[in-house]
Parts: structure tokens; sequence; C-alpha cells
């Protein structure tokens, strides 16, 4: 088959292989600017924008920022596509459903002009400014709650304000220009998985506010909204083989398209301060109140895939589905949403939490998304404190069970030693790796040195509860191993021994 790069001159010869964009991109207008062009963005709000542009608007077009240099090869690759990039649908019947997106109409790396990053978010187009930046680039210290101003980069955007780093720095020195040209304000939404995702960015950003530009502050609270949103897709990492096979079966020779499954799902809270977009009109849920549905998917989907990837590693598994497929893990995985994490939900009105949660278990075992454990795992000690605590939390203020998540972060102290069951290395990615790892060698030990990490547990090993627990399953995964121990969990044989 004639394979075709993928870019604007192209486009209109892959039109007879795959659904290519319906309007003119020359035409359409940037009114969001998007920090963080991964690939869950692509999967997501880019693709709803996309829908949304073929219904003939042409005022809310994305500006793409590469915000740090690791951003170089993404970026490389928009430019060089002139923004397009394949959606590929992994249905469950194992069909591919694929698409051009095409709402991507600008890009920038900031690394390499601050500046302009700056003016464009500053400029009166610009209605919106959305994020993905992953739960640890909200620079929160889960201890204290509060912005951590130790952060190097942090302290370097403050010296250097005309030449930030962090986003922090990129939407003080951009509102600031707001103010100062007298234009008015913008929208600034996050989409990533944090429980109160508005709520944490207005917090965190009006902290560092208050140290940078102090007098900023009081015009951000006038002029800027911050809507809480639940964002849904599973998308893994692109392989080589994904790129492979499309250039082989559509001909599109596109460097990095986006993967993921067909379940999508956004619940935003109407507050846009300078109008938005009519996502609702192609499948986003706008609510007064989306705290119900982030907590059930934090708790439930979130959660669960963090739960499917440090047992699912230590068992040796290198995807997703693979651990959710292995028969035990299923039913430990069951249990815990089960007997932990509904109990504590409540009544989420018009939720049926029984069909939520076959429906995840569902997903996490379609085969053929093959979504990377190394991925799932990645910044674990971003994740847990939000996906996994506040269910700890719950339970023992009710004092419930605590079993299943006692198990889940014992086993996370022993997957940091680096090595499954079988003594192969596990690759961790995360900012606190060192201090990770560290830990778990002192808890060979004593178990409790592993909770002593406050930036992530807090005071939970103040506990004496849960670190009895926590210590009890720690022990039974060194003595009998990680599969023994899911499977007597699932028994209640951990619990009587």
């Amino acid at each position: 088959m004639t394979s075709y790069k993928l870019n604007s001159l192209n486009l209109p010869k892959l039109k007879d292989s795959v659904s290519i964009p319906q309007y003119n991109r020359e035409k359409v207008k940037t009114g969001i600017v998007h920090v963080g062009v991964g690939g869950f963005h692509r999967a997501h709000q880019a693709f709803y924008t996309d829908q949304l542009l073929n219904e003939s608007v042409t005022d809310w077009g994305i500006c793409g920022v590469a915000l740090l240099d690791f951003d170089t090869k993404i970026y490389n690759t928009l430019k060089d596509q002139n923004g397009l990039y394949t959606l590929v649908v992994k249905e469950l019947d194992g069909s591919l459903t694929k698409r051009v997106i095409g709402s991507i109409v600008e890009y920038l790396f900031a690394p390499e002009d601050p500046l302009l990053v700056i003016e464009k978010m500053a400029s009166p187009e610009v209605k919106i400014i959305t994020l993905t930046i992953t739960e640890g680039g909200y620079n929160y210290n889960e201890a204290t709650g509060e912005f951590d101003f130790e952060n190097q980069l942090i302290q370097h955007d403050q010296k250097h304000p005309q030449a930030p780093k962090t986003i922090f720095g990129y939407l003080t020195q951009a509102l600031k220009l707001r103010k100062e040209r007298g234009l008015v304000g913008c929208t600034i939404q996050s989409c990533d998985n944090i429980q109160g995702n508005g709520h944490m960015t207005k917090k965190m950003l009006l902290s560092y506010v208050l140290v940078a530009e102090p007098e900023l502050a009081p015009w951000i609270l006038q002029n800027v909204s911050f809507p809480n949103a639940m964002v849904d897709r599973i998308t893994p990492a692109t392989a080589p083989i994904d790129i492979t096979n499309l250039k082989e079966t559509s001909g599109i020779d596109d460097a990095w398209p986006v993967v993921c499954e067909p379940f999508i799902q956004w619940v935003i809270e109407d507050d846009f301060i300078a109008g938005r977009p009519a996502w609702e009109t192609v499948g986003a849920q706008f609510v007064e109140n989306v705290a119900p549905y982030e907590k059930m998917k934090l708790s439930l989907l979130n959660a669960g895939h963090s739960i499917l990837g440090i047992i699912g590693a230590l068992m040796g598994y290198s995807t997703i589905d693979e651990a959710a497929n292995n028969p035990d893990l299923h039913a430990f995985l069951r249990a815990y949403m089960k007997h932990e994490v509904i109990p504590i939900l409540g009544n989420l009105e018009g939720i049926n939490l029984q069909k939520y949660e076959e429906s995840l278990l569902q997903r996490f075992g379609n085969s053929y998304i093959k979504d990377q454990i190394e991925r799932i795992c990645s910044e674990s000690s971003a994740k847990f404190p939000i996906f996994i605590l506040p269910t700890v939390n719950a339970q023992l203020k009710q004092k419930g069970s605590l079993d299943y998540a006692a198990l889940v972060i014992a086993a996370w102290a022993v997957y940091s030693l680096g090595k499954d069951k079988n003594g192969n290395t596990i690759h961790r990615k995360d900012a606190i790796k060192n201090i990770l790892q560290e830990k778990a060698l002192a808890s060979k030990e004593n178990p409790q040195v592993f909770l002593e990490i406050e930036s992530v547990f807090g005071k939970l090993n103040q506990s004496e509860i849960f670190v009895a627990a926590y210590t009890k399953a720690y022990q039974k995964i060194i003595t009998y191993g990680i599969e023994k121990c899911v499977a007597d969990t699932n028994s209640k044989i951990l619990n009587k021994n």
C-alpha cells in the first residue's frame, strides 16, 4: 500500500482510507491554549474539540504548548505534521476505528521561546487555558496540603519571571499581562486526575502569585474561573507496532499516532468566565457539581489501574490486561472495590456503581489495549495520595475494612525494591524514586519505615490500626510471595493467620 506522510498537504489523499477533518483548518481561530500535549489530551479534549469543529464551529481551535525540554519529541512531531495526528480506537472486538484529528492548529515549544507562550496565553482571542500536566505538576505537598516553594524550578521562576520553567510561572506572567492591558480574564481548566482539580489549580496558582506577584491576586479572584472536571479515557503509550500497523493498513505515515479505548467521558462544572465551546453537543456533560463523579472515578478507575500496575509488576506482567485477566488479581480488585471503595462513595444519584464497576473490569481486561504497566506505575508517589489514600482515610474514620488497601501499599513497598517475583528488574519512574527505594530497603528490618514518607502518606504512620494491617500484609508478601497473598486475601486467610 502506498503511504503518505501525515501533513496538511497530504491530508486529502487519505480521505478514502480514514476519517479526516471536514473543516478548513486555516480558518479556525485559536480560542484554547493547552499545556501538555501528550497522548491523553490528544485522545480526549482534542478529540471532543475536533468533533465540534466538524460542526462548523471556527473559534475554538487549540494551541498546544510543550512545556518541558522532555517534550521536544512531541513538539517536533506535531510541527512536522502541521498539528495533525491519527487517533486509533481499539474496540473490544479487536477492530480499529481510525480518525485524523485536526483541532490542534498551533503548537509552541516553551523552552525555545517562553515569552511567545506567555503572549499567546495573554492573547485576547484565548478564552480558556487547559492543562494536562500530570498529578505531580501541581507542586502539591500531601503532608502539608500546601504549595512547595522548596522546588528549585519554582525558585527559578521567582528569580526569572520572563523565562519561567513551570506552569505557575507562565500563568502568572500571562495573567499579569491581561491585567495590565485591560483585557478580560479567562478560564483555567485542569484535565488531570485530581479530585477537585479546579480547586487545586486555583489554590496552587494563588499560593504562587501571592509570593511572586501579590498585587495580581485580587484581579485573578475576580477575572479567572477554575471549573472542576472529571476526565476518563484509557490511553496507553503508543508502541512502534501501532505506527507500523497504521502505515501498512491505512497508508498513513504518522510518527506519533494515539491509541485508546472506545470508552470516553468528560464531566465538567459549567463555570467559564469568558465563554466556552459547546462540548455538550459532542458528548461532554456539564453539571453543577462534579465531585461525586470524580470521587467515583479516582477511587475506582485510577486506583484500580494503580493496583493492577503495582501488583501486576510484582507478578511479572508487563501490561494491564495481563494483570486484569489473572483470576486471583481480578477477584482481588473486585473485592477491593466492593468492600473498601463503594461503601465510602455514598449514594450517587444517577450512577449505578455495580454497572460502573463491571465496566471497569471489562475495560481493564481489554487485551487489545496493551497498556504498559511501567506507564501506569510511573510517578506512583503522586498518584497514591490521590487514588488510594482517601479511601484508606475514609475507612479509618468509619472503622471499616483496610485489608485490601493495606496489601496494596505493602506491595508498593516491595515493588520499590525494584525486583519482581522472578528477580527481574522493575523499571521505575518516580520523582522520589531514590527516597522510595531507600525506605523500601529499610523496611526489610522495619516495615513501618516506608510509611514515614510524609510527602506521600501524611500522618498515616500514626494510625496503629493501619500500621498493624500494613505490617501484617508486608510480612506475608515477604514470606509467601505476592501471588499467594493476593489469593489468601480473597479467601480471608490473610486475616485469620
